[in-house]
């Protein structure tokens, strides 16, 4: 079995898909059976070591880097000769490429969407995407093997779009940390920062999509409904600025007199972002719109305790009291920071070592790998269904 994955990034500047491409790349197979072809960045020759044992190959790319057009990117994929070509993302030419390979080779394709079909994201520069479809998107999906999502929300999603394809449900996975950080002066620094009180962390990229106007509008309300906030916690925002957004939320932070109360951390990696969990009293992510957040499977990994909405698609930590639920609205996510606040030390520990609970035994990188492999073999075989395979509209698994 050979798989090769199409990605357009495979550093950072993918976000949260380059964590989860790279850990289910190296969980799946070995380095023998799987290819990885990215398209250069900014950040490629830094991160490239993150794919060890895999080495992934890298195209130079021309006109539009965010399509990611790079000459020699469908050559290699044709002379590396797959079994499967397996997409993660879409709307750029990693997409394009792996129908052009599958139309010449009529051999499976399976796609990864990563929340891009989700309403809120295919309204985002709606024009072009409804371009790319007619073009070639939509006759790409149809021809796909499979499409995987990482929940059963989003496998109903992708039917109501209207994809008659099999459909695996596999999440992502977590690699779980280690008992004591490897740099506690990091974790010593944030904690200078807060002064004393408690933090309450948002990390992950600067958009409108994460809601984060309303996090603070409600942070804002809470400390006007609930004046001790003021002196008792900090909200940390963590994360890479995308398209100028950071400047409205800081721009918003000084409009609402907030510069002693939210801080702005800037993008954090690698030994800095586990701090930034270590350091965290809980975690908060008031998305408007996601496939499964590895934040807040992080956040749950180092047992925080998490505030989040139901547009997050994690059902399991409210159903297991491993998360408080928050609306979007800031006046529903004043109501959690005021639950969240009121809550005893005590208790926040308890909801944090459930959600660790819930990602053992869940959301562990090799339980996710065994899943995604089964798929896989599915794929070129045939035989047993695997039980997270849905092949018709019902759910059902034949």
């Amino acid at each position: 079995m050979k798989i090769a994955y199409l990605l357009n990034s495979v550093s950072r500047k993918a976000g949260g898909l380059f964590e989860i491409c790279k850990r289910l790349a190296q969980t799946t197979c070995d380095e023998k059976e799987i290819v990885v072809l990215g398209v250069e960045d900014e950040f490629t020759k830094t991160d490239l070591i993150e794919w060890a044992p895999l080495r992934p190959t890298i195209f130079s790319p021309v006109f539009a880097r965010s399509f990611g057009y790079a000459p020699g990117y469908a050559q290699y994929l044709a002379k590396a000769c797959p079994d499967i070509a397996h997409v993660h993302g879409l709307w750029t030419y990693s997409s394009l490429a792996g129908y052009r390979w599958h139309r010449r080779t009529n051999r499976p394709l399976i796609y990864t969407a990563h929340g891009m079909l989700a309403p809120w994201a295919l309204r985002n520069s709606a024009w072009k995407k409804r371009l790319v479809c007619r073009l070639w998107e939509d006759a790409a999906h149809r021809s796909a093997a499979c499409f995987h999502v990482n929940s059963e929300a989003e496998h109903l999603m992708l039917r109501q779009h209207g994809l008659r394809n099999p459909i695996c449900i596999v999440p992502n996975g977590i690699d779980l940390p280690a008992s004591q950080s490897s740099d506690s002066s990091l974790i010593s620094g944030l904690a200078s920062i807060a002064r004393g009180r408690k933090l309450l962390l948002y990390l992950g990229r600067l958009h409108p999509k994460k809601n984060l106007v309303n996090l603070i509008r409600a942070w804002k309300e809470a400390l006007n409904t609930y004046p001790p906030t003021l002196s008792s916690w900090v909200l940390a925002i963590a994360g890479w600025d995308q398209g100028g957004h950071e400047a409205q939320l800081r721009q918003l932070t000084t409009d609402l007199r907030l510069l002693t109360s939210v801080i702005f951390l800037g993008p954090q990696f690698g030994a800095d972002k586990e701090a930034c969990y270590r350091a965290c009293d809980a975690f908060i992510l008031p998305s408007l719109s996601e496939g499964l957040p590895m934040t807040v499977l992080e956040a749950s990994a180092y047992a925080r305790p998490v505030l989040m909405t139901p547009e997050c698609n994690l059902p399991e930590g409210f159903a297991t009291g491993a998360a408080l639920q928050i609306g979007t609205t800031p006046k529903e996510i004043a109501a959690g920071l005021k639950q969240l606040i009121e809550m005893s030390d005590d208790d926040r520990k308890a909801v944090g070592a459930r959600g660790r609970v819930l990602v053992v035994e869940k959301f562990s990188w090799p339980r996710i790998g065994e899943q995604m492999r089964s798929v896989y073999e599915w794929v070129l075989g045939g035989g047993r269904v695997p039980e997270t395979l849905r092949l018709s509209e019902t759910g059902a698994t034949r």
